[in-house]
């Protein structure tokens, strides 16, 4: 089974916040962006990999490439999977891919959209994947950066 350290839905993918915060604060050895247009894009693959850190590695795979090779993953690998979207993330959790939690950091603001913690700005689509993963038994917690508290998760549902 891999060993997915953590799953975090930021519509930035890698970037500061992530290579320098998290990757190191949960011990990630692999950076795996789970996105199909970031998968076909060396342009935005490249932004991304002057982002990352030193110590990890990155893929760029898209969801179906995620669903069908993240379990030859080897047990020394520590893997961050980054997706875009609440809709990605339950796509891999119904492909199969062992997500046992999820972290919310940045959902921005955008057309349709209804602003419900810091930095989650969520439609009606993404609370339905939302209470979908929960019941699939999926942990979510809303956190922009390792040294904050977790917020208040019954946001996302109002």
């Amino acid at each position: 089974m891999p060993d997915i350290v953590l799953c975090r839905i930021d519509n930035r993918l890698i970037h500061g916040q992530v290579a320098t915060q998290w990757s190191g604060t949960i011990g990630a050895n692999l950076l795996l962006v789970a996105n199909d247009d970031v998968a076909k894009n060396s342009m935005r693959q490249g932004l991304m990999d002057m982002a990352a850190p030193s110590y990890a590695q990155t893929r760029y795979w898209t969801i179906e490439k995620t669903i069908s090779t993240i379990h030859k993953a080897s047990a020394s690998q520590h893997i961050f999977l980054i997706c875009e979207t609440p809709g990605d993330v339950l796509k891999l959790v119904e492909g199969g891919v062992p997500i046992k939690k999820v972290n919310i950091g940045n959902m921005h603001m955008a057309e349709g959209k209804r602003q419900v913690a810091g930095s989650v700005a969520v439609d009606d689509a993404d609370v339905a994947a939302f209470k979908k993963l929960q019941e699939l038994g999926v942990e979510l917690e809303i956190r922009r950066v390792p040294q904050e508290h977790a917020e208040d998760l019954n946001k996302l549902f109002k």
